[in-house]
């Protein structure tokens, strides 16, 4: 007797291209604005209500920019057996997060830094977002130990 065909050949990688979010850094913008004024508006001593001010806008300045140069990176999951890697370096213990429409994704580099990408909406199409949820869940489950009844 002979095996069956397979049913289905094993699905490309799933390449997804990250670059800032334009909606990130709108909102780092906005909150940069009103965190000055809400120092300025609470009762803290002018004294120490303009240089927290002050501090509060440099820092905002600061953390818009930082967010703004982060250069773009490529993230390939393979469908088959092979590791996953971030700028064709590989990537270990990669784990996806969902928050509604936001993904999270976490792994260690080679030096074992954990390092993190964030992927908004505006960033990531819905066509995007489902094929890296079914990558994930797919990555997931072959890394997962067999299961073995007891």
């Amino acid at each position: 007797m002979h095996a069956p065909p397979t049913s289905s050949r094993p699905s490309a990688p799933c390449r997804l291209d990250w670059r800032p979010s334009r909606w990130l850094l709108a909102a780092l913008t906005l909150l940069g604005a009103l965190a000055p004024l809400s120092l300025l508006g609470s009762d803290l001593p002018p004294h120490l209500a303009w240089p927290a001010a002050v501090l509060a806008l440099l820092y905002a300045a600061w953390l818009l920019r930082r967010e703004a140069r982060r250069p773009p990176r490529t993230l390939v999951l393979p469908a088959g057996a092979g590791a996953p890697s971030v700028d064709g370096v590989a990537a270990s213990d990669l784990q996806v997060a969902w928050r509604g429409p936001l993904a999270f994704v976490r792994w260690r580099d080679a030096q074992g830094r954990t390092q993190r990408l964030a992927w908004w909406p505006d960033t990531l199409p819905a066509a995007a977002r489902r094929e890296l949820r079914l990558a994930a869940s797919a990555l997931a489950a072959s890394s997962a130990p067999p299961q073995m009844a007891p």
